[in-house]
């Protein structure tokens, strides 16, 4: 078969014209017919199977040349009663042929009126069994056949659904770059509006995390370890920015670090929290990012105390939206968001999805 054929064409063409699966078959019935065949006779039972054997052969090779050819079926008559005559037809001259060889070239049969007997027995058998064995053969080629297609066919759908969530996913992430960026340029821009002495090292940290930031957004996945180094790097320019107001903490098991998540999943909760719980607050508050496997599961937490859901009257916004639905494509439905207010104030979110190393 053609490396580079697709399911759907092995489908089509589903067994070879002399597969060994067919001579086997084909000698294991010949061989059983012929040891019947001999029990009356007094010829050598190894004659009578070798003739037999030679029947069988020829009745299978005209039913694979017959399922070849001619390329295109006939209107008038099906392919598979072509096959059956043509078996009808091999059969006596198959065993002429088979008495031939197993006499030497000399069969007799006018002075051996045993020898016609036998002939003729063996005709018949051939005559009988051939057909409704190769109407067993098509049966079982046809049944293979329907088995064959429909599993390319689910295949075929499974590539499509496959490719469909690749595309919807790398949409999803494209999203994500642009509301991203605006929201930390807005973040540069007050820096900048209020004066601060600290804008231009600001800046320069900004510059050196959107550098290792930005081109991770259109990779298929990451580390839950190179997700925190973008947090990281990502609080440390919001605390500059706001040395008073923002305080944070990271914890992160070990075990944790090498498994599998899509690209911006921890830096996007942390930013929700920075964006909507500590930036509105007069006060500001503390983030603690927490990460930790149980049970074959990650378990994300990140707590704020800024001024909560109530407060600032939003849900999910884009960003978490965006997040939950990569989630859901990503792991296949088997990802869980929630957020949660937090007593006096704050919010937790909370997320966890099954752990998979990441390809190395």
């Amino acid at each position: 078969m053609n490396p580079a054929a697709t399911p759907l064409d092995a489908a089509r063409n589903p067994s070879a014209p002399l597969s060994w699966s067919r001579v086997r078959f084909t000698l294991i019935a010949s061989i059983v017919l012929g040891a019947v065949l001999s029990l009356p006779m007094e010829t050598a039972t190894y004659i009578v199977v070798i003739r037999a054997v030679v029947v069988g052969l020829a009745a299978m090779l005209v039913f694979s040349a017959i399922e070849r050819w001619p390329r295109r079926e006939p209107r008038w008559i099906p392919r598979w009663v072509l096959q059956l005559i043509g078996i009808v037809l091999v059969v006596p001259l198959a065993a002429l042929v088979a008495y031939w060889l197993t006499t030497g070239g000399h069969p007799n049969f006018h002075e051996e009126e045993k020898r016609v007997v036998g002939y003729m027995m063996l005709t018949f058998m051939g005559v009988f069994f051939g057909p409704w064995i190769a109407l067993g053969a098509l049966l079982r080629q046809r049944e293979a056949f329907a088995r064959t297609q429909a599993l390319a066919f689910d295949l075929e759908r499974s590539e499509l659904e496959r490719k469909a969530v690749d595309a919807r996913l790398r949409l999803l992430q494209a999203q994500v770059a642009p509301h991203f960026l605006f929201n930390t340029l807005a973040n540069v821009q007050a820096l900048v509006d209020a004066g601060s002495p600290q804008a231009s090292d600001v800046l320069k940290s900004l510059i050196a995390y959107l550098r290792a930031a930005v081109p991770r957004l259109n990779e298929p996945a990451t580390t839950l370890g190179q997700e925190l180094e973008l947090v990281q790097a990502y609080l440390e320019v919001m605390r500059m920015r706001m040395p008073d107001r923002l305080t944070y903490a990271l914890q992160i098991d070990r075990s944790a670090r090498h498994l599998e998540c899509p690209p911006m999943t921890l830096l996007t909760l942390v930013e929700n929290a920075v964006r909507h719980g500590i930036d509105p607050g007069e006060e500001g508050g503390h983030i603690d990012v927490q990460v930790e496997l149980q049970s074959g599961r990650c378990h994300v937490r990140v707590v704020d105390t800024g001024v909560g859901l109530q407060s600032t009257g939003s849900g999910l916004g884009t960003g978490l939206s965006t997040l939950k639905e990569r989630l859901a494509l990503a792991f296949r439905g088997d990802a869980h968001l929630r957020l949660t207010e937090r007593e006096p104030h704050g919010v937790v979110a909370e997320l966890d999805f099954p752990a998979r190393e990441a390809a190395t």
